[in-house]
């Protein structure tokens, strides 16, 4: 299968490696080239001889039969996912131009919004928008979360998604789009993707008081953080002042849609909510296989000027938690008053470190200074484990929430949206309301005729999703 990933918010990653390894010597010397005109012969080498035979978490597992496999019969990408344990649903690779997208918060050719069905729980085949990057073409025409995209060029949506024409429609630009807005008002317009638009790591910082949801006692903050995204650690700084000039006490850390990033900032994020009675106390606990054992780590809370001093952290998962977002939240579980409610998060459990090609000494003193210039393959296989302080893993299957909330796609992220009253409810109740009313399947010409559900999301359609990349140093 290609791995040519095409990040989007949902996957954000950045890490800056120093690699140490016995096997990684200056400069090892290539196996003597055949007669090929195959451009990625040495890299495929590399690959297999300095990182899958040495930092993959499975290397023996592999060991044998990788050893047999011919370089020249696969192109890289096939060559990269021919050599993964048949278990290793998580492992993958990007381009440079990709990665460095990536580390910029770049997205290409887009509309600036994440669509989905709320078919779970709610029944309800119609495609509504999960998200809308600020900015972005379809904020430009108001578009919200809640809104719900009825035809695209005159045509409805279910029928395009019949005819296996939705996507290749959704991508044309300029494009018309029918929008039916939360109050049942349509709004047709035609727009432009926006060649490339910048997006932040933080989609929505607000404090709630009791003139926003009654029975507050004092302010309560939520955060909705859509990237561990070690270059925009500012925003988790923004968000967290803000928090505390507001007096802040309860935090809703919505992670719904957070498929990981980087060790740094969920750190930085980390020492921010952990209280002052767990500094030095261990949150994350990164187990390697034999060859790495020396380099496992006890992760612990450093603390950090300006942290919040909650007396109760909410965390709002979906399936769209992945790695990152489910190490903070395995991790502070033991630490201190930790409520989950939401859905099961993805089920990664696991961490990469980001290893590149051309991958010799001098080359990674080039990137850890930001010259990525000769860079051109970047290989992300999976590393470690990570447990908590009482060594809990995190299930493949996923962390299951304490109180189960579906994703309420007929709000935006307000006192309305079910996963957020529900949190605020807990907080001036002690109990979480019941679950929300399912909408009548009279709501759109669109729900009613053979309905066909289709993968809108990043992790309904791609099997590495989710990401946890930490700093590898001393090479």
């Amino acid at each position: 299968m290609n791995r040519k990933i095409l990040f989007n918010t949902l996957a954000i990653i950045f890490a800056t490696l120093l690699l140490s390894s016995s096997s990684c010597k200056d400069p090892v010397n290539p196996e003597p080239p055949p007669e090929t005109k195959d451009p990625d012969y040495f890299a495929k080498v590399f690959l297999r001889r300095e990182y899958m035979d040495v930092y993959y978490y499975w290397y023996k597992d592999v060991k044998s039969t990788n050893a047999k496999l011919d370089p020249l019969k696969y192109d890289i990408y096939e060559f990269f996912d021919e050599m993964l344990y048949v278990k290793d649903r998580w492992s993958w690779m990007t381009d440079k131009e990709s990665y460095l997208k990536s580390e910029e918060g770049t997205v290409t050719g887009t509309y600036g919004a994440s669509i989905s069905q709320p078919i779970k729980y709610y029944g309800d085949y119609d495609v509504k928008v999960r998200l809308v990057y600020p900015n972005s073409p379809f904020a430009k025409e108001g578009v919200t979360r809640g809104w719900t995209l009825t035809a695209i060029g005159g045509t409805a949506t279910m029928e395009l998604i019949r005819a296996g024409k939705f996507n290749s429609e959704y991508n044309k630009s300029p494009q018309q789009f029918t929008f039916t807005d939360t109050e049942g008002n349509s709004h047709t317009f035609t727009t432009t993707a926006a060649t490339t638009l910048s997006t932040r790591s933080v989609l929505v910082t607000k404090v709630f008081t009791s003139e926003d949801f009654e029975g507050l006692t004092s302010p309560v903050g939520y955060m909705h953080y859509l990237k561990f995204n070690a270059n925009m650690l500012n925003d988790i700084d923004n968000a967290m002042q803000s928090f505390r000039e507001a007096g802040v006490k309860h935090l809703i850390l919505d992670l719904r849609y957070n498929g990981g990033g980087d060790g740094r900032a969920s750190q930085h994020l980390v020492d921010y909510v952990a209280p002052k009675s767990a500094i030095g106390e261990t949150y994350v606990i990164r187990k390697h296989n034999d060859l790495l054992a020396s380099q496992d780590q006890y992760s612990k809370i450093q603390g950090i000027a300006g942290s919040l001093e909650l007396d109760a952290l909410y965390f709002i998962t979906g399936k769209g938690s992945a790695s990152a977002s489910e190490m903070v939240l395995n991790g502070l579980e033991p630490l201190m008053d930790v409520r989950h409610v939401g859905d099961t998060t993805y089920g990664k459990p696991n961490g990469m470190y980001v290893l590149m090609y051309p991958g010799e000494n001098a080359d990674y003193t080039r990137y850890n200074k930001g010259d990525y210039s000769k860079l051109k393959w970047v290989f992300l296989p999976i590393c470690f484990y990570n447990q908590n302080k009482d060594f809990r893993d995190i299930p493949d299957e996923g962390i299951a929430p304490a109180n189960y909330r579906p994703d309420d796609l007929y709000h935006d992220f307000d006192t309305s949206e079910d996963n957020i009253k529900a949190c605020l409810t807990h907080i001036v109740s002690g109990t979480y309301p019941p679950l929300p009313d399912k909408p009548t399947k009279a709501m759109t010409k669109t729900s009613v005729q053979r309905p066909v559900k289709i993968a809108l999301t990043q992790e309904e359609k791609d099997p590495k999703y989710g990401s946890y990349t930490i700093p590898w140093k001393n090479r």
